[in-house]
């Protein structure tokens, strides 16, 4: 009993011993050609760091013909970096002969961006579609254009560089300019690379993370009569108005009509007010000695004069 609990004993304090001091890790790095002491190792454990991870790092560089250091990888550890992504990106960045040091390589790893994706974007450029962008010619054709936008990452850009989206809403803008300032929808059906051509020169990929290196209009559709419906729009805005300033005037017209029948009803009224006082008037000059008999009967036979010749001149 007692020899089993020394050889547990002596287990545990090798198996402790051997976590403390990686020594096969150690060796390892040796047998790679990779100079890092056994006292490195310890205190890299004690920071926090993961042995394995740096050495392992170092031994891949080193084969790779990198010069690389630990304490540099073991600062980007600490500082939350992908040490592996890094030095693999450092390695395909040096077998391209694409110019990336490893201070470079951290600060876009730890930006976000994934920097070996981004080394082999350089190497074997990338192709964007763009969404369907709806431009006007000037004829007021409706045109319905896809691009294909293919573009490589750029190093020097990848820290604080405009993404993708960028890059596709300032082709999408150009492409809208260009044809709307084409004179017909024909031409453009009939040399899409003018567009192309254009945009292409206008440095669209200036602040973004990417170089642009060909944009291929992909497809082109017709879509609506865009100046014909507006034309439509605009009659049919026309004919309301009229409309509109003709039922003013007509109902002008009729309030007019009846003001004037209003205005004539009114005088009528006044006239037989009048001509009811007459009869009153009369029976007091009868009743005053102003006015005889005799002077009535001569009134009532100019009275009657006068309509028997009116109705002759009606009749004539």
């Amino acid at each position: 009993m007692e020899l089993a609990l020394w050889i547990a004993i002596v287990v545990i304090a090798l198996i402790i011993v051997l976590w403390f001091f990686p020594v096969a890790l150690w060796f390892q790095a040796i047998l790679s050609g990779v100079h890092v002491s056994l006292i490195h190792l310890v205190l890299m454990r004690w920071r926090g760091v993961s042995p394995r991870t740096v050495v392992f790092a170092l031994i891949t560089g080193t084969k790779a013909g990198l010069s690389l250091k630990a304490n540099e990888l073991e600062a980007h550890y600490l500082a939350k970096g992908n040490v592996t992504r890094v030095v693999m990106a450092l390695i395909s960045a040096n077998k391209a002969n694409i110019p990336l040091d490893f201070k470079m390589a951290a600060a876009i790893d730890l930006a976000g961006r994934d920097v070996l994706d981004a080394v082999q974007m350089s190497v074997n450029p990338k192709v964007i579609d763009t969404p369907p962008v709806t431009a006007v010619a000037k004829d007021g054709i409706q045109l319905i254009a896809k691009a294909r936008v293919t573009v490589r990452a750029n190093i020097k850009q990848l820290v604080g560089g405009a993404g993708e989206e960028t890059v596709l809403a300032r082709v999408g803008e150009d492409i809208v300019s260009s044809i709307g300032s084409s004179e017909s929808h024909k031409s453009v059906l009939e040399n899409p690379d003018s567009i192309s051509k254009l945009v292409l020169h206008k440095g669209l990929d200036a602040g973004t993370a990417f170089e642009i290196l060909s944009i291929d209009i992909a497809d082109i559709d017709v879509g609506k009569n865009i100046g014909a419906v507006l034309q439509m729009d605009q009659a049919e805005a026309d004919k309301n108005i009229a409309q509109a300033r003709a039922e003013e005037r007509r109902a002008m017209a009729v309030a007019l009509e009846q003001e004037q029948k209003a205005a004539a009803q009114e005088a009528r009224a006044k006239v037989i007010e009048a001509e009811a006082q007459v009869p009153l008037a009369m029976a007091e000059a009868f009743r005053s000695g102003n006015l005889g008999i005799m002077d009535y009967y001569r009134m009532k036979n100019i009275q009657a004069d006068t309509e028997m010749r009116e109705g002759i001149a009606r009749q004539q």
